[in-house]
């Protein structure tokens, strides 16, 4: 494998099937399209955790959110495991961030040389009311998620203007002082996320009336499993849609796909110009999806398919070119990819992580059998949840609940939940004895529990956190 730079670009709540390349004939994402064009796309890429923080987290460690204890909003990474960056630094490579990380704090050691323009967790503590589980509260925030929507402005679209901008002028002036080892340059978006407003000319894409409705919603939404129902019913955001409120947002919702895109062109473009892409391989991906008022759910925080998988592309040096691969892949493989893409040998300890590089996978070296896994522990969930993926079975076991089960090959929309059919008894029993070998549930459930006890008392208990300020998405810092 030639080493070489690596341009790494993560958005935020991208969810796969909204994009070009992966199938949808209606979002206009040119640029990713060309990207997996001339490289590799993988169809069944997911996060390790479907929510910003934890996912984010696995992405530096390449840990599962069990083994580093990020459980959720307001247990951010703050270098506590060494990350692919901790690494590179140590082995004489220049490391160096651009926008959203949602860390802890630029103040701790993050890996990077240099964090420009970072978002980190809000005033260092994030998303505290996460940490209520049990106790149940209202949710009044959600009110925005519906109505600050439509064509216009938002702090994210300027954010995200201001980190293209400051990743071409890394290209053009910083990239030519470093040749002796490969750098990375990590960028991060925030587009798509909510709010779903998008500037006007990329709106405008778009006509509301021709935007697919949400699936399964409405009389034909189907009865939620239980820890997925306290979910919806905890953000409650379907309750603040009218019919006119859905289009808008779904349409403001691919108007900012296509702003992500061209902002993605415009890096692509820069590397072009400077005359780096024989020597650097671009990866784009996403921390997770959204599901886009599917079955009543909007955002993330499910294991939904609109919800868990994201868009994996890369392309460059040693990738083959025009190739869809199949085998299942996730956010903990950006930590061998990182690190032996830049030309260093993994550790001991590092082979023993659950990653793989998704060089070599894209090249055919890889197990045929292989699992990837997700889990959630943060706001509205009465129970931990985990995924696992394995051919064409997506398992998903609650603790202290029956487990659900879609077969992804008949059934890609997941309108059939095979979890209580006894016809399923022998897969389900399979299922579960891989997900053992990843975790034990019930451990991580009290620990995980446990730790967000710990950290309710730390904040001051639970009605200190009940009084924190109100926030849906996390404020951009001045």
């Amino acid at each position: 494998m030639k080493p070489a730079n690596l341009l790494f670009i993560m958005s935020d709540q991208h969810a796969r099937d909204i994009t070009g390349c992966y199938g949808n004939d209606v979002v206009k994402t040119p640029n990713m399209d060309a990207l997996a064009a001339r490289g590799t796309r993988f169809d069944y890429a997911y996060t390790n955790s479907p929510i910003c923080v934890p996912a984010r987290a696995g992405l530096a460690t390449g840990r599962y959110i069990h083994q580093i204890r990020c459980w959720d909003s307001a247990q951010p990474y703050y270098g506590q495991f060494a990350s692919w960056g901790h690494r590179l630094m140590e082995a004489g490579h220049r490391a160096v961030s651009i926008g959203k990380l949602h860390y802890r704090s630029s103040e701790d050691e993050n890996g990077f040389h240099e964090e420009i323009l970072p978002i980190h967790v809000h005033k260092r503590i994030g998303w505290a009311k996460c940490l209520l589980r049990k106790e149940w509260q209202e949710y009044p925030e959600g009110v925005e998620y519906a109505h600050r929507t439509g064509p216009g402005e938002s702090p994210y679209t300027h954010h995200d203007r201001n980190v293209c901008a400051q990743a071409c002028e890394w290209i053009e002036q910083e990239a030519p002082r470093y040749t002796d080892k490969p750098w990375v340059l990590y960028v991060g978006f925030v587009s798509p996320h909510n709010p779903f407003m998008a500037p006007k000319p990329f709106y405008n894409l778009y006509s509301p009336d021709k935007i697919p409705p949400p699936r399964q919603h409405g009389l034909e939404a189907p009865v939620l499993h239980p820890p997925v129902a306290a979910i919806k019913d905890f953000f409650n955001y379907d309750s603040h849609f009218d019919e006119e409120r859905v289009k808008i947002a779904k349409t403001g919702y691919f108007g900012l796909c296509s702003f992500l895109d061209d902002n993605i062109g415009k890096i692509m473009m820069t590397i072009e110009k400077a005359g780096l892409s024989e020597n650097t391989r671009i990866v784009y991906t996403s921390d997770h999806g959204d599901c886009l008022g599917n079955r009543g759910i909007w955002a993330k925080s499910v294991m939904y398919e609109e919800s868990v998988a994201i868009p994996m592309i890369m392309a460059g040096p040693d990738i083959p070119e025009d190739k869809a691969v199949s085998t299942p892949v996730s956010l903990v493989d950006g930590y061998p990819t990182i690190i032996e893409g830049a030309g260093e040998r993994l550790s001991q300890e590092e082979q023993a992580l659950p990653g793989e590089s998704l060089i070599e996978i894209a090249q055919g070296n890889f197990r045929t059998d292989r699992v990837v896994f997700s889990e959630y522990h943060d706001g509205g969930s009465i129970t931990g949840t985990f995924m696992i993926r394995t051919g064409r079975w997506k398992y998903v076991y609650h603790v202290g609940y029956s487990p659900q089960l879609f077969d992804l090959d008949s059934d890609p929309l997941e309108r059939k939940d095979l979890g209580m059919d006894p016809a399923y008894g022998e897969v389900l029993s399979q299922c579960d004895a891989k997900l053992r070998e990843i975790v034990d549930p019930e451990i991580a459930n009290e620990m995980a529990f446990n730790d967000q006890h710990q950290k309710i008392e730390e904040l001051g208990g639970i009605e200190a956190i009940k009084s924190y300020e109100v926030f849906d998405f996390t404020p951009v810092p001045e």
